[in-house]
């Protein structure tokens, strides 16, 4: 079904290297509002800002899809070396293609971590990569609070695939 993800975390930071080489990823792409950093802001926590590089001491590329064209994504993705592709319109594939075509990358194994089920699991599924569905770190308002009760089908239909910490 391509509104399940195939993984599903409490937060970015509970993927391990081991965990993604373990499902033979060698490149995550990274929804910016909401996984990485709330609406509200474009500083990440520590937690974030660690695990960051330690996926870039794993080997592990990375590469941010937003659908954001707000500055804040270019700015944050340069301060922390990071490529990025804006205006990705998920679910539609134009901007997960373009990152797999920046990266020269077989969608087997990437990955795509985001925090919506109808942007970023739908996205990744529609173009063979594999999904993985973190909790939104703020829904700070109305209409993210509705769009999570939408989703919450689809995540209790994939409960079984949640790491646990």
């Amino acid at each position: 079904m391509p509104f399940l993800p195939s993984l599903i975390a409490d937060q970015v930071s509970d993927l391990t290297p081991e965990i993604l080489r373990g499902l033979d990823i060698r490149l995550l792409m990274l929804d910016f509002d909401n996984t990485l950093v709330p609406y509200t802001t474009d500083r990440p926590s520590p937690q974030v800002v660690g695990w960051l590089q330690e996926m870039k001491e794993a080997g592990i590329r990375l590469c941010v899809v937003s659908n954001s064209r707000k500055e804040r994504v270019r700015a944050f993705c340069k301060e922390f070396d990071l490529p990025c592709v804006t205006g990705a319109l998920k679910p539609l594939g134009r901007g997960i293609r373009q990152c797999l075509d920046q990266f020269g990358e077989d969608p087997r194994h990437c990955a795509l971590v985001g925090d919506q089920i109808y942007t970023d699991t739908l996205g990744a599924n529609l173009a063979g990569v594999r999904p993985i569905l973190v909790k939104a770190i703020h829904n700070h308002n109305f209409w993210l609070k509705l769009r999570h009760l939408a989703e919450m089908p689809f995540i209790i239909a994939a409960r079984k695939r949640r790491i646990n910490k």
